[in-house]
C-alpha cells in the first residue's frame, strides 16, 4: 500500500517502537540513511542498523532479527519483489520500504496490512487496477441431484442439466480470458526495470514537512540525486527536475543562514548551485586523467582504440591547453588557463559532438579549505564502500562510507581521490586504498577477478533466483589514471 501522509502513517507510528534498518550498499541509500538517521535522534527513535548487498543477506539478517522487532524499514531494497512471499513474516510485522527500484510488486501495492511503500506517487508508476490482476476464487456450484427433483419430468431434468452444463463452460471461457489479459498486463507492466525518485530526496522531503530540515540533510539528499545520474539510472529529463526541486531548497536554506553569525566562520558549510563540466574528479586529478576516465569523454572519444587516442589529442589542440598543462594536476595549472577553462572545453566539445559536456550541479564549501562538487563525494563514497582491501569487510566499508558522508569526517574525503585511480570498466568508481600508505607506490594491475567476484554489494535483482548479471558486475583492474583497461 502507498503511503500518502509520511508523518502520520510512517514517523509518527514509529516514535515509540523499535525499529530496524535494512539499508542496501549504495551510496543513494547511504544519504537516505543518514537523513532518517538525524530524525531518529532528534525524537530519541530506537533503531538497529543493517546493511544489506543481496536478497540472500536479507533473508538471513530477516531470520536473526524477527523476533526483535514488528516494524522494518527497507531502503533500497524490496519494492520489486513479493516481500511476504520471500521473507514469510508473521502477522503482526510491518515493512516500510522506500525503494528507487521499478516496478513495484504488485502484491506489494495491494496489500495494505503489511506492505507500506514510502514512494512517492508523482512518478510514473502506471500500476495495473485491482480487478485486473487480483480475483476472488468462486466456488463452482454444481445443481445436480440433491435438489427435490422427485417431481420433475425427465425432459425438464435434462434441459436445467444443459443449462449449468452451458454457464460453467462459459464462466471457465471468461476466467480463460481474464488470466490470458492479466498475463499480457503483467508483461507489459514487467518487462523494463529503471529507478525512481531518489530514496534521499523522500526522506528529505519528510524532514522538510516536519520542518526538520537541515543544511546536512539537504546535502545529503543532493548526494542521493547525483548517485543516481552518475550511474545513469535516471533520465537527463528527470534529473533537471529533480535539480530544479533541490535548487529551490538551496536558495531557501542560504537565505535563512543569510545573517547569522557563523555564515562566514571556519566551521560553516555553504551549498552553491553551478554549471559544470560532465569530468570526472577533474579538480583532484589531472583534466587528461578525468578525460580518460569519464564514461562520457572516453565513450565518445572512443579512446580504447588508436583513432580514439587520436582525438582526443585534436581534442586538446582544439581547446589550446598545452600537454604540460592538461597532464598535471588541475590545483597546479596557470591561473589564466583556469578562469576561462570551462568555457573552452564546452565550445570545443559541441565541436566533437558532446553536447551535454556541461552540467547542472551542486557544490559544498567547508569552511575556507575543502570544495566539493556532488560528484565527487559520490565517487569518494563509492571508493570507500567498494575498497578492495582484503582484510575489510563488508560491513566495515559500509559504515567507514556512511560515517564519510558526515561534515566531521569530510577530511577523509580528499585522500580517496587523490593518491591514484582505479578504473571499473561499465561505470563504477573506486581508489586504490592500498596505497594510501606508500604514496610513493606505483599502482600495479591486480589480477582479473571473475565477474561474480566484482558484482558490486548493492546489487538487488527484481528476485533471489534471478541470475541475470547486474550492469556494474564487470571484471575490476587496478591502474594509473589515464590507463584504460
Amino acid at each position: 500500500m502507498f503511503v500518502s501522509d509520511f508523518r502520520k502513517e510512517f514517523y509518527e507510528v514509529l516514535q515509540s517502537q523499535r525499529v530496524l534498518l535494512f539499508v542496501a550498499s549504495d551510496v543513494d541509500a547511504l544519504c537516505a540513511c543518514k537523513i532518517l538517521q538525524a530524525l531518529f535522534q532528534c525524537d530519541h527513535v530506537q533503531y538497529t542498523l543493517v546493511p544489506v548487498s543481496g536478497w540472500q543477506e536479507l533473508e538471513t539478517a530477516f531470520l536473526e532479527h524477527k523476533e526483535q522487532f514488528h516494524y522494518f524499514i527497507l531502503i533500497n531494497c524490496g519494492a520489486n519483489v513479493d516481500l511476504l512471499d520471500i521473507l514469510q513474516p508473521d502477522e503482526d510485522t510491518v515493512f516500510f520500504v522506500c525503494d528507487t527500484h521499478r516496478p513495484v510488486n504488485v502484491v506489494n501495492v495491494y496489500n495494505d496490512a503489511q506492505i507500506k511503500l514510502l514512494i512517492k506517487q508523482d512518478d510514473d508508476l502506471e500500476v495495473p487496477a485491482y480487478d485486473d490482476i487480483f480475483r476472488d476464487e468462486e466456488e463452482d456450484k454444481e445443481h445436480s441431484g440433491n435438489e427435490s427433483d422427485e417431481g420433475s419430468e425427465p425432459s425438464e431434468k435434462r434441459a436445467r442439466v444443459e443449462e449449468e452444463i452451458a454457464e460453467q463452460t462459459l464462466k471457465r471461457r471468461k476466467r480463460r480470458d481474464w488470466e490470458a489479459r492479466r498475463r499480457d498486463i503483467l508483461f507489459d507492466y514487467e518487462q523494463y526495470e529503471y529507478h525512481g525518485t531518489s530514496s534521499a530526496m523522500v526522506m528529505f522531503d519528510l524532514a522538510w514537512m516536519m520542518s526538520k530540515d537541515l543544511s546536512d540533510m539537504l546535502w545529503w539528499a543532493i548526494v542521493g540525486l547525483t548517485d543516481q545520474w552518475v550511474q545513469d539510472k535516471i533520465t537527463q529529463m528527470k534529473y533537471v527536475t529533480d535539480v530544479g526541486i533541490l535548487q529551490r531548497h538551496v536558495s531557501r536554506h542560504n537565505h535563512r543562514h543569510e545573517d547569522e553569525e557563523h555564515a562566514l566562520s571556519v566551521d560553516c558549510m555553504r551549498i552553491s548551485f553551478e554549471y559544470d563540466l560532465r569530468l570526472a574528479l577533474y579538480q583532484h586529478w589531472s583534466l587528461h586523467d578525468s578525460l580518460c576516465n569519464t564514461c562520457y569523454t572516453a565513450a565518445r572519444f572512443k579512446l580504447w582504440s588508436l583513432h580514439g587516442q587520436k582525438r582526443l589529442q585534436e581534442f586538446l589542440a582544439d581547446v589550446g591547453l598545452p600537454l604540460k598543462q592538461v597532464k598535471q594536476k588541475f590545483q597546479s595549472m596557470d591561473v589564466s588557463l583556469k578562469e576561462n577553462l570551462r568555457e573552452m572545453i564546452e565550445e570545443s566539445a559541441n565541436k566533437f559532438g558532446m553536447k551535454d559536456m556541461r552540467i547542472q550541479t551542486f557544490s559544498i564549501h567547508f569552511g575556507f579549505k575543502h570544495k566539493f562538487l556532488a560528484s565527487d563525494v559520490v565517487f569518494a563514497t563509492m571508493s570507500l564502500m567498494e575498497s578492495p582491501e582484503k582484510d575489510g569487510s563488508g560491513t566495515d566499508n559500509f559504515i567507514q562510507a556512511l560515517d564519510s558522508l558526515s561534515r566531521n569526517q569530510v577530511s577523509g574525503l580528499r585522500p580517496v581521490m587523490e593518491p591514484c585511480a582505479c578504473h571499473v570498466s561499465g561505470g563504477t568508481w573506486t581508489s586504490c586504498i592500498a596505497a594510501w600508505s606508500s604514496p610513493s607506490s606505483s599502482c600495479v594491475p591486480h589480477s582479473r577477478p571473475s565477474p561474480a567476484a566484482s558484482a558490486p554489494t548493492s546489487s538487488f535483482p527484481r528476485g533471489p533466483s534471478s541470475t541475470a548479471p547486474s550492469w556494474r558486475a564487470r571484471q575490476t583492474l587496478c591502474c594509473s589514471p589515464g590507463q584504460l583497461p
